[in-house]
């Protein structure tokens, strides 16, 4: 199978144009190594099984004589052998080069090394594959050149059906499920992830032996509060009912999930156009990618005939799984807004310039007026505040967006941008 350019690509190229060395972390199976061997020219592999054992002791007796090799050089799970870490710093503070050097790792855990790697070695965040880096969205839209150029997007039409989108949330954005022919075949490999993230990584992270069992009680039940927000109260006694399980051990648990980079919360964005009392904080309940919360769910494609409302949470996750990909290239960052009195976007997407746009995820075409008057209402809440706290002004939002599972986009004349998720892109 030819290699499907990821948004990382560029990235990482930047990456490597700045920095001596690049970090690049993310769940198993969202395709980092493949991406890190296009750019590299020589690569090693801790978990090749056989050279493993030889490359250990020479790491752990003389790292120095692993970096010997064409630039840049990959070390692949690069944590089995932390030595690793100290002896590329120390040669890129000698050669002063850079662009020497990729790691990749399946994990977010802190790794006991002498050096934080500042300014040496730079991490990168990579995700399961987009709609449009899976060739599934056809790209009509570009979501950068829509900050930069809004008065110039018309209309678009998406190629994706409503089964097409049930299909893809159950199947998820793993590289290896694009290889297989049959549909059941591409949707085993998410199962299977859950499976082995449940019934060895979870162990593994950390050397703790824990339950797959009781694992997977509390990824399914995270599946059920997937985008809400339910509190870590709410979600122990879901899991709880069936298991007995202490506090301290259900968050030992989150922790390594966490670690895992299988669970991946949104932070709430709290402006100050209401009283802060009225601000909801907690954090919304996400995974990675939302094949991992219906595997989790133990569901199909085709349950979603009878229950769209889960199928709406779904969608949700997975909309905020590509606008995460799609703005990583502009320093993009991912928020929600939500208060007591039921206002809210449910995502809110800030550029590292200071842009932001308000937006509603929303299935069907009924929904839409709905979302845009939330939207709306956000605006005229951050205007007023800025006529009476003009001291400290919040900017306004720079565009307001519904992204659906219908097939056709088009502006609204209240100035509300509706786009399928099928159309878009970075």
């Amino acid at each position: 199978m030819d290699y499907l350019k990821r948004i990382a690509d560029e990235q990482l190229r930047l990456k490597m144009e700045a920095f001596g060395a690049a970090l690049i972390i993310g769940p198993k199976g969202c395709g980092k190594t493949t991406t890190a061997k296009q750019q590299a020219k020589s690569y090693i592999e801790f978990q090749d099984e056989d050279e493993r054992e030889n490359y250990l002791l020479i790491a752990n007796t003389h790292p120095s004589d692993l970096l010997k090799g064409l630039k840049p050089r990959l070390f692949d799970e690069w944590q089995d052998a932390p030595k690793i870490w100290g002896a590329i710093r120390k040669d890129l503070d000698d050669s002063g080069e850079v662009g020497q050097y990729i790691l990749t790792g399946s994990s977010s855990a802190a790794v006991d090394t002498p050096h934080t790697g500042t300014l040496r070695i730079s991490r990168m965040k990579m995700y399961p594959m987009s709609l449009y880096e899976s060739k599934e969205s056809n790209g009509e839209v570009s979501l950068l050149e829509l900050f930069d150029h809004q008065d110039s997007f018309e209309t678009c039409k998406s190629n994706m059906s409503f089964d097409d989108i049930k299909f893809t949330i159950c199947r998820g954005g793993w590289p290896a499920s694009l290889r297989g022919k049959a549909d059941k075949a591409k949707l085993a490999i998410a199962k299977d992830l859950l499976s082995q993230t449940c019934s060895v990584d979870i162990s593994k992270i950390d050397n703790v032996k824990r339950n797959a069992t009781w694992a997977k009680t509390i990824l399914k039940s995270y599946a059920r509060n997937l985008c809400t927000l339910a509190d870590a109260k709410t979600i122990l006694a879901d899991v709880t009912a069936t298991c007995d399980m202490s506090k301290q051990t259900y968050y030992d648990y989150i922790n390594g999930f966490e670690k895992l980079l299988i669970i991946d919360d949104i932070e709430a964005w709290c402006p100050a156009i209401r009283s802060k009392t009225s601000i909801r904080s907690s954090k919304k309940r996400n995974v990675v990618d939302p094949s991992i919360a219906s595997a989790a769910l133990g569901i199909s494609p085709e349950y979603f005939s009878s229950d769209y409302k889960t199928l709406g949470f779904l969608f949700e996750s997975l909309c905020i799984r590509d606008l995460k990909i799609y703005s990583a290239s502009a320093g993009g960052s991912v928020s929600y807004y939500h208060d007591r009195l039921g206002l809210e976007a449910d995502a809110v997407l800030h550029l590292e310039d200071g842009r932001y746009a308000l937006i509603e995820f929303k299935l069907g075409q009924s929904e839409i007026d709905d979302g845009a008057r939330h939207l709306c209402e956000i605006e005229r809440l951050v205007a007023e505040h800025n006529k009476t706290v003009k001291q400290v002004p919040i900017r306004m939002p720079d565009l307001k967006l519904i992204i659906t599972g219908t097939q056709y986009g088009y502006r609204r004349e209240d100035g509300v941008v509706v786009i399928p998720i099928g159309c878009l892109k970075d």
